[in-house]
């Protein structure tokens, strides 16, 4: 209901935004940024808030106070996003602001990618609103079917088995694992997000396709990435060009002196780690972000750029892994921890048992991860998921989508609940 409301309050200052003076213009903007930023720091980090405030006072000795805890409204955080976009966008003239209130809500709400994503910019769909049917066509819905289903895919049949494992691991400290156990785990989970997340974003673009709509990409074989600046070309693609148009572009972006570029860049990942969610592991895991970004600025993109594309893209998906180590810990003090024991090289063997399927499933993870780094197999994806598809892309799509149907409907009978990693922010 809250969502709804604020819906219905940004269409009207939509609407005021596009005919007032520049000096209300402005006013409004602003009362609507409140407003969306208001409400998403309410929802998702009072809780991180007191709670830090709470362990201040026990700290000192006070005695802490009673809070109550407040539920987070499902999918805030890519909605204020894509709030915000909109009325930047018609702050700047860049669209008209909607005419039908129903229009704007199916926008904001739009339930494939309303939970975790692709954040979704008006002016990519504003069209399709309205427009969308003359683009519903039988080959664009069995497409999108096969798109559902690679998704599906991989959610089930790779990131679920990865996460058996994973979840395991992390749930003992790294003091009763092995550096062996260590350095899987960590791998693992590396290739379960990326497969949990691409797969819920498949799914949401296979869906938008089945029922008119085209959303933007969300990924592009990020780990085959040859620095951390194309990483985030290639991972989760609408966040960090939705922060560089928004946030850092605004902020200046390159057109500042050299430390207040540096700042800008460090400043945009501290509010994408914290946008992910209320923690400091994920405020952490923002600034280590930003901080390879500002040292590929200072010199390491040339460094990259002669060592060869081999040794750059083993260095980047390193750093890459390493963060999803503070990414996934439950605080710092593990994240260390298991970063130390990764290293340790202590040789010893534990009881975190491997068996056959979890391996078979690591190394398809694995080759898919970095097939990309092949330039023919990277683009094999623009020729399968395109508008257009041929007859040939059409029938084997269908063929295997039934295949993957059967394997995943099996697989979810057999085994539990597993949620998406990105339903928690």
């Amino acid at each position: 209901m809250v969502v709804v409301v604020s819906v219905v309050i940004d269409f009207f200052i939509a609407k005021k935004i596009s005919v007032e003076t520049d000096k209300k213009r402005k006013g409004w903007l602003a009362l609507s940024l409140v407003l969306n930023i208001g409400l998403l720091l309410y929802f998702k980090y009072a809780n991180f808030f007191v709670e830090n405030v709470r362990a201040l006072y026990a700290h000192f000795g006070a005695q802490p106070f009673d809070w109550v805890k407040v539920a987070l409204p499902v999918g805030i955080s890519f909605i204020t996003f894509q709030k915000i976009s909109y009325m930047v966008d018609v702050y700047r003239g860049t669209v008209e602001p909607q005419r039908k209130l129903t229009d704007l809500m199916l926008y904001i709400l739009m339930f494939p990618q309303l939970i975790a994503g692709p954040i979704v910019r008006y002016k990519d769909i504003a069209a399709q609103l309205t427009e969308r049917y003359a683009a519903d066509t039988y080959e664009r819905r069995v497409n999108g079917f096969f798109r559902f289903m690679v998704g599906l895919a991989k959610k089930v049949l790779i990131a679920n088995v990865l996460a058996e494992y994973v979840d395991a691991v992390f749930a003992v400290s790294p003091d009763y694992m092995s550096s062996a156990t260590a350095w899987v785990a960590t791998l693992a989970y590396t290739f379960q997000i990326y497969f949990d997340f691409s797969g819920y974003s498949d799914m949401a673009l296979g869906l938008g396709q089945m029922l008119g709509f085209r959303f933007p990409e969300n990924f592009n074989f990020p780990y085959i990435s040859q620095s951390i600046t194309e990483f985030w070309r290639r991972w989760h693609i609408t966040l960090s060009s939705w922060i560089k148009d928004y946030l850092y572009i605004p902020m200046g972006g390159n057109r500042v002196p050299v430390p207040r570029m540096y700042f800008n860049l460090c400043f945009a990942f501290f509010i994408s780690g914290f946008w992910h969610g209320a923690a400091w592991t994920f405020i952490v895991w923002g600034l280590y972000h930003g901080f390879f970004l500002v040292l590929d600025k200072m010199g390491m993109l040339k460094v990259l750029s002669k060592i060869g594309k081999l040794p750059s893209v083993v260095l980047t998906f390193f750093v890459a892994m390493i963060g999803w180590v503070i990414f996934r810990a439950d605080n710092m003090g593990y994240a260390f921890s298991l970063v130390r024991k990764m290293f340790a090289f202590d040789g010893r063997y534990d009881e975190f048992y491997c068996d056959h399927r979890f391996w078979f499933v690591f190394v398809v993870a694995a080759v898919i991860s970095f097939s990309g780094f092949f330039k023919k197999i990277e683009n094999i994806q623009y020729k399968v998921y395109t508008d257009t598809p041929s007859r040939f892309v059409l029938i084997g799509g269908t063929v295997l989508a039934v295949i993957l149907y059967i394997l995943c409907g099996g697989s979810l009978l057999a085994g539990g609940l597993n949620p998406f990693i990105y339903f928690r922010f």
